[in-house]
């Protein structure tokens, strides 16, 4: 054990910033040789056999062991940086520096160029690492986000009324789906269909769940349950195509497309993203964050989901608590546990969502880098969207943590009073269809649009006065109809002072106080307002916009 002593010495050893330097100080050429040989710059140190093939410090065979000195022992800690030589004991003991100043020759350096160096070091610490997150963060985020979505207006600051294309475009409105993904059986099918509607200016937002049993028209007339939109859409374009990366980013970008604009034509709102995810992304995502709490209103039990629960058909106990990632996909999958079946499903996949959302910001998720790359790991391969960067990903987290909790709503096409779809059996299979017949979609249109309504619409308030300008009765009331299902305020529907206008025209009584509803009348007449006095005509004491309905109205209604 002689030979492991430390030589007390060498703990007198000083260190030099500028490199390693051996002296020749009462150190024979033979080990100097050796010395420079194995630890020369640039040699392949696994060569060297006894640095490589023994631990640190101890030579079992005799001769020189270099050991590093930092941070092994209280001892060694007092020691400056450096190596300590030892040679057997049984050979004279000789002394070699390690670098070529003694202590009463060290530079000094002043204070400032002290924490000068220390800046430049954190600096660089602090540059390597952003640089390894943001780096790490571009390669994830060109896995999630395709960019290639229509964008919201929504999304902007002070947005300018000529962005906007129409009623809803002040909202921000995006799909959330949620598919099996690889592994699963029918893994391309949405059994999650979500819309995520987001105002910006009242600060609140909507979850809105659509039954994926919902019997559609495809964009080809073929009728299909709503969860088979994407699948079906995919698998045509890829039999078009081919199966290579390019060809199966196509038919998703297909498949997507065709949700999007069934989804948009069902319940009467723009869709400006999408975001799916598969049932790993899913789990993933809850257990990143630490699990959702949720209060369960009564115990689920689900027999045909036991076996994912360790033989277990109770998946949930009435009350609050936190599920795992695992638990809480059982709770957004379960469909048997339930009187109401897929429509009681529909509701606790937005609870799940939105307990979610309110996990993410409570932890201040998007302020913490390291917390958006662990994200970014659970859901890089699984998760997809058409986003258009970090940069919107952020505004809309800005947005959100402006919305009070209790201004986050949960809504449901089934959900007393508004029952405005039911279920039916069509072609041997189970579906929902809307209670005003299949197809028709004019009440759930008029429900969603004024359950989430235009953010500027809201906002201005604007009161509108119908007036038929043409000896075509009905014509007023249909256009109320119509306006009204989007959100407008009418206020009044009338007999124009003549019924001789061959034009319909739309004039602005208010002065310019109310221009994102003078923008969308305007696209939606497709006319310029005007601010004529006409005789006879409301004035601003009660209403703020005059629709003239003229003979062109009528030729309209009858083509229609």
């Amino acid at each position: 054990m002689s030979r492991f002593k430390h030589n007390q010495q060498l703990r007198k050893t000083v260190s030099n910033v500028d490199g390693f330097i051996p002296t020749t100080n009462g150190l024979d050429s033979d080990v100097r040789k050796k010395f420079r040989q194995n630890y020369s710059p640039g040699r392949d140190l696994s060569a060297v056999d006894t640095v490589s093939q023994r631990q640190e410090g101890f030579d079992e065979s005799g001769g020189i062991t270099a050991t590093p000195t930092l941070g092994s022992s209280p001892a060694r800690d007092r020691r400056t940086s450096g190596f300590d030589l030892h040679l057997d004991d049984d050979e004279p003991k000789k002394r070699f520096r390690i670098f070529g100043r003694k202590k009463s020759q060290k530079k000094k350096r002043s204070p400032l160029r002290r924490v000068a160096r220390g800046f430049g070091i954190f600096s660089l610490v602090l540059v390597i690492g952003a640089g390894s997150i943001l780096g790490y963060g571009y390669l994830k985020t060109r896995q999630i986000f395709r960019g290639n979505g229509e964008g919201a207006a929504g999304l902007e600051r002070d947005v300018d009324p000529s962005k906007l294309n129409g009623e809803g475009d002040g909202r921000v409105n995006i799909l959330l789906l949620g598919k099996g993904g690889p592994g699963h059986e029918a893994p391309d099918l949405t059994d999650t269909i979500l819309l995520a509607s987001i105002d910006p200016i009242q600060k609140e937002a909507a979850l809105l769940s659509v039954p994926r049993d919902t019997y559609v028209q495809d964009e080809n007339g073929y009728s299909t349950k709503i969860n088979a939109t994407y699948s079906n859409a995919k698998q045509r374009k890829l039999a078009e195509l081919g199966t290579s990366d390019a060809e199966l980013q196509a038919g998703e970008d297909a498949g997507l497309k065709a949700v999007k604009e069934i989804v948009s034509d069902m319940l009467g709102v723009p869709i400006h993203y999408y975001v799916m995810v598969d049932f790993t992304a899913f789990k993933e995502a809850i257990d990143t964050v630490g699990g959702v709490t949720i209060d369960v209103k009564e115990p689920l039990y689900d027999s045909t989901m036991a076996w994912l629960n360790g033989g277990s058909a109770l998946l949930a106990d009435e009350g609050l608590q936190t599920f795992d990632g695992n638990r809480a996909l059982m709770y957004a999958r379960s469909r048997h546990g339930s009187a109401r079946g897929d429509f009681d499903r529909t509701e606790r996949q937005r609870e799940v969502i939105l307990a979610l959302q309110q996990k993410v910001l409570s932890l201040g998720t998007f302020s913490n880098p390291y917390k958006v790359v662990e994200l970014m790991n659970a859901l890089g391969n699984n998760v997809r969207t058409d986003l258009n960067g970090i940069g919107e990903l952020k505004r809309l987290y800005e947005i959100m943590q402006e919305i009070p909790s209790d201004r986050f709503v949960s809504v449901g096409l089934a959900d007393p009073p508004n029952i405005l779809v039911t279920t039916d059996f069509i072609d041997n299979q189970s579906v929902v269809v809307p209670s005003a017949g299949l197809y028709q979609y004019d009440d759930i249109r008029s429900y969603v649009r004024n359950t989430l309504k235009d953010a500027f619409l809201r906002k201005e308030n604007a009161r509108v006065t119908i007036l038929n300008g043409t000896s075509t009765a009905g014509l007023a009331t249909a256009r109320e109809k119509e306006l009204k299902s989007y959100g407008y305020n009418i206020v009044a529907i009338d007999n124009a002072p003549t019924s001789d206008y061959t034009q319909t025209k739309l004039i602005d009584v208010s002065n310019g106080a109310n221009p994102y509803t003078a923008s969308y009348l305007e696209k939606r007449l497709s006319l310029t307002k005007s601010t004529e006095a006409i005789v006879g005509l409301p004035t601003n004491d009660t209403t703020d916009f005059v629709i003239i309905l003229g003979s062109d109205e009528a030729s309209k209604t009858t083509s229609n």
